[in-house]
């Protein structure tokens, strides 16, 4: 079984992927667009520039997305996609990244279970928990 997560957006998606894989050293693997799909309604002549379905692969896994409808998006609400990676350097500049022109809604700072966790919606407003894997040094040791 494989979970894939779909992230939606306003008419950014391609914007946003092309920041993904620049940010995270992924790869787009497909980029279908609107007017690529023979008769789908476009809701204006521009639409047909639009993603249609994105695939972003990722140290083996996958991120994919595409521009909803403007009457079918919503603004994402009830999720995180959560980002672990190994050392806190790279953990402060991806959340660094993904907070210009975002929202921060919980600084990256240690926690009893990593060296740095954080909390931020980036400019495209997909919603993201970064998180460093190493774990932080137990006074009790």
């Amino acid at each position: 079984m494989e979970v894939t997560i779909h992230l939606g957006f306003n008419g950014q998606c391609e914007a946003a992927f092309r920041e993904y894989e620049r940010l995270f050293g992924g790869k787009i693997t497909l980029l279908v667009r609107y007017a690529e799909a023979a008769g789908l309604p476009m809701p204006s002549p521009e639409w047909g520039t639009k993603v249609l379905h994105a695939n972003l692969e990722l140290s083996g896994q996958q991120l994919s997305g595409s521009d909803y409808y403007p009457d079918a998006y919503r603004v994402p609400q009830g999720f995180s996609v959560t980002m672990t990676v190994p050392e806190l350097a790279q953990a402060k500049r991806l959340f660094e990244a993904l907070a210009v022109q975002g929202t921060v809604h919980m600084a990256l700072q240690p926690t009893f279970w990593s060296t740095g966790f954080g909390v931020v919606t980036d400019r495209f407003g997909t919603p993201w928990e970064i998180n460093c894997g190493e774990a932080p040094a137990r006074s009790d040791a």
